[in-house]
């Protein structure tokens, strides 16, 4: 089977049922399963086949995925591209694996032209109306016909998300259709998931946690979706109150948002059995603060390598183990190692390892670094946490040198690389320092040569252009020299007890 199954199966159990609902537009799973037929027959017509990739480009939209069921049914790969990434950022993606196709919604259009050569022979698609030497989606529609053949099994890769090595340089995590139906059940586990419940998801589909928390999971259920473009506080609470939503996810800085509104406290949230959150250490404070309004808030914990559902705490827990990251994930396994790889007892802290048919297979034509991660099955995380004697984790640091802001991965040597490049700039070190509102800002610490003289301004110049706008630093610090151990090591520890001030 393959995953376009799911929808075409709950076509025939409750045609009428909602699937979608995007504004206005309602999308019954018949409706859907004729979405993803024609999709199938608009890539066949582009020439896209069986391990081809096919990108796209734009905010949260049913076309999307429309796109990943076409995909699973023609066994090829559906590459969705960050909208909030700067050009030399995506032409990098692109070059890493050349898509087939390329579909974007108008408002990236120029976009993508200014991305120049590394489109290179990539068909482009509109949403919307053709552009010059684009193709628009409504022609070929009409055009395409129907009938694409079935490739795809559970072994074909489906969804390729990049993510920022620690290298700086953009990684392709491979996941599978096997990966992505054990995560749905992982996600059915996690969240007593039904066709019973309506789904709201705000968060950008290019994440596996917009994509695979709730929302795949919730179409695996034949349940409702409601999508929106992206996040606005307001419409998620008009959403929650209007659709009688009963599960969502929503990332710490979402929800500081809608507790800084007046709604927060008015609002009808009474249809929520539970939000989930993730994508960084979420305190226990902040727990039970939202707790106090009556929803109870449970964490996930994973990575774009493990789809991502590796850990959760469910609903009944959510008070008693605030703070926690839950358990191993139905169908997962967790461990705690130390440097050598053996496994620790409860109470110590070390390595995260999971191991799971939800784990990513590798990388993107990177055989070194997906050896490094995965040994034996196990991907090894490089997060540090312990295990209590229940078994629950509780995640101490993210990857040693991630920084979170705002649910979303910055990697600090990406950062620095474009410092570095700078005449005036001897050493650079770019590190988190907490945020109340974000979870962690961005502060480059810099070293200037000898003589020269560079303004922050000038400083926070040099990613205009080249490194989309949430990773760039929030302030830069000038230092005479980096804080560095007896061998040369930059201690980062150090660099964010300056940055933070202590």
């Amino acid at each position: 089977m393959d995953l376009s199954q799911w929808i075409e199966r709950h076509a025939c159990f409750t045609p009428a049922k909602v699937a979608l609902r995007f504004g206005a537009e309602e999308i019954t799973y018949a409706a859907f399963a004729e979405r993803i037929e024609r999709a199938a027959a608009i890539l066949a017509s582009l020439g896209v086949q069986r391990g081809n990739a096919v990108a796209y480009l734009g905010l949260n939209h049913p076309e999307l995925l429309a796109l990943l069921f076409a995909c699973a049914r023609l066994g090829s790969m559906l590459v969705p591209l960050n909208w909030r990434l700067a050009a030399p950022e995506h032409a990098r993606v692109l070059a890493d694996c050349p898509p087939r196709a390329l579909f974007a919604e108008p408002a990236f259009a120029e976009h993508v032209r200014s991305i120049g050569s590394a489109v290179g022979e990539t068909k482009l698609i509109t949403l919307g109306e053709a552009n010059t030497g684009w193709l628009a989606w409504s022609d070929l529609a009409q055009s395409a016909g129907g009938g694409a053949k079935r490739e795809g099994d559970e072994d074909s890769p489906l969804l390729l998300c990049y993510t920022s090595g620690s290298t700086g340089a953009p990684k392709g995590v491979v996941l599978t259709q096997r990966a992505l139906f054990w995560n749905a059940v992982n996600g059915s586990h996690m969240h007593d998931l039904t066709s019973a419940d309506r789904v709201l998801t705000t968060l950008p589909l290019f994440h596996v946690g917009g994509m695979n928390i709730q929302t795949t999971p919730a179409l695996h259920a034949g349940a409702s979706v409601v999508l929106h473009p992206k996040f606005d506080p307001q419409a998620a609470f008009d959403a929650i109150e209007r659709e009688a939503i009963t599960l969502a996810v929503l990332v710490p800085a979402q929800l500081t948002a809608m507790m800084e509104s007046p709604r927060w406290q008015s609002a009808d949230l009474s249809s929520l059995r539970m939000i989930t959150t993730g994508s960084t250490i979420v305190p226990e404070a902040f727990v039970r603060k939202v707790n106090a309004r009556g929803v109870p808030l449970v964490q996930v914990y994973g990575s774009t390598e493990t789809c991502p559902i590796a850990s959760y705490v469910r609903a009944e827990d959510a008070e008693r183990k605030a703070g926690s990251a839950g358990v191993a994930a139905l169908h997962c396994e967790l461990k705690i190692v130390d440097d050598e790889g053996r496994e620790l007892p409860a109470g110590r802290d070390g390595e995260i390892a999971v191991r799971g048919p939800s784990v990513t297979r590798g990388y993107w034509n990177d055989p070194e670094e997906s050896a490094r991660a995965l040994k034996e099955g196990w991907y090894y995380s490089g997060d540090i946490g312990h295990l209590d004697n229940e078994g629950h984790l509780y995640v101490v640091s993210r990857k040693k040198d991630l920084i979170i802001s705002g649910g979303e991965n910055i990697y600090p040597a990406e950062l620095e690389n474009v410092l570095l490049e700078a005449p005036a700039i001897q050493e650079a070190c770019v590190v988190g320092r907490p945020d109340e509102r974000w979870g962690e800002a961005v502060v480059a610490a810099v070293v200037l040569k000898p003589g020269a003289r560079m303004s922050e301004a000038e400083v926070m110049g040099l990613f205009q252009g080249r490194i989309a706008r949430y990773k760039h630093p929030r302030e830069v610090r000038f230092l005479r020299q980096l804080p560095r151990s007896a061998l040369g090591k930059i201690l980062r520890e150090d660099v964010r007890s300056l940055a933070s001030g202590q």
